[in-house]
């Protein structure tokens, strides 16, 4: 997948500021600046929060519609597939990009993976609703992320790190009063985050329901129950999203042979993984390739 700073370069071709380090990105977007993301969603490994100020927009996330309106907060996770189909004209937003891979010793961003997917487990959507007040806290501290980034400050990257932590800080404490309602049990909770904290790690190598189960030290039949209570989706169709989203982004932008590609994904030999493309994406891996 796309770092931040490929899939930036790929949408905008400069980069944002002098001297970026690539890490952590925040601007104030439209729905002319909010359609060109639809270029690397499924193929970006960063985590993107956007909180809408004005007006509304409507994604495809999980095969559903889904709407975005003042004062909600919508994060997206790497490899999931989104697509924005429609904004209004006044359309205003604030969005705050980290790479995947950023900051990853500050004790907070460890629960990255659980401050992104609660939304996801107790409402079944990847956004929240938030008062307007906590809103505006929450669009204050994006709006400095932003201005330290275009500063000449000598600690800038220390400082920038610290308020990410902090922003994160804030929007759990933001999700966990917008949802004062718990309808999944703590235990699922912590099995279905789990398993999304695995994937990214293992869906290239393992694409089988026992090793994650295992991993988890619970049964494969278990594993299934709680994806399918939390998501409506199963271990396989995750598992599987993640191996066509890369290789769609190696076919699209590497050299690799469809052979090296099938290897890389570990399929037993090309047949079989031109079989698995053509049954998910309706064309096989050379004519997607070409087109």
């Amino acid at each position: 997948m796309y770092s931040l700073r490929e899939a930036w370069m790929k949408m905008h071709g400069a980069e944002p500021v002098a001297h970026w380090d690539g890490k952590i990105y925040c601007n104030e977007t439209d729905a002319t600046i909010t359609y060109r993301a639809n270029e690397t969603h499924g193929y970006m490994a960063a985590y993107t929060f956007t909180l809408v100020t004005q007006g509304w927009l409507t994604i495809v996330y999980n095969g559903k519609e889904l709407t975005l309106r003042a004062d909600d907060v919508y994060t997206y996770s790497p490899g999931l597939s989104v697509t924005i189909i429609d904004a209004s004209d006044d359309y205003h937003g604030i969005c705050l990009l980290a790479d995947e891979h950023v900051t990853i010793e500050l004790p907070t961003i460890h629960d990255l993976v659980y401050i992104a997917y609660t939304p996801v487990v107790q409402l079944h959507e990847p956004k929240v609703a938030l008062p307007h007040d906590d809103a505006l806290r929450l669009a204050k501290k994006m709006l400095e992320i932003r201005d330290y980034l275009h500063s000449d400050h000598i600690y800038k990257a220390e400082i920038l790190r610290m308020l990410y932590a902090v922003f994160l800080l804030d929007l759990q404490s933001v999700q966990e009063r917008a949802i004062p309602q718990r309808t999944v049990p703590q235990r699922v909770e912590e099995i279905f985050i789990g398993f999304i904290r695995l994937l990214p790690l293992h869906f290239a190598e393992h694409h089988d329901i026992a090793f994650y189960a295992s991993e988890l030290n619970i049964s494969s039949v278990y594993l299934s129950r709680v994806v399918r209570q939390v998501a409506g989706r199963t271990v396989v169709d995750y598992i599987n999203q993640f191996i066509i989203m890369e290789a769609s982004f190696l076919l699209t932008t590497s050299q690799l042979s469809i052979a090296q590609i099938a290897d890389r994904l570990h399929f037993a030999d090309q047949a079989s993984f031109s079989k698995f493309f053509s049954r998910m994406k309706g064309l096989s891996p050379k004519a997607y390739r070409n087109h």
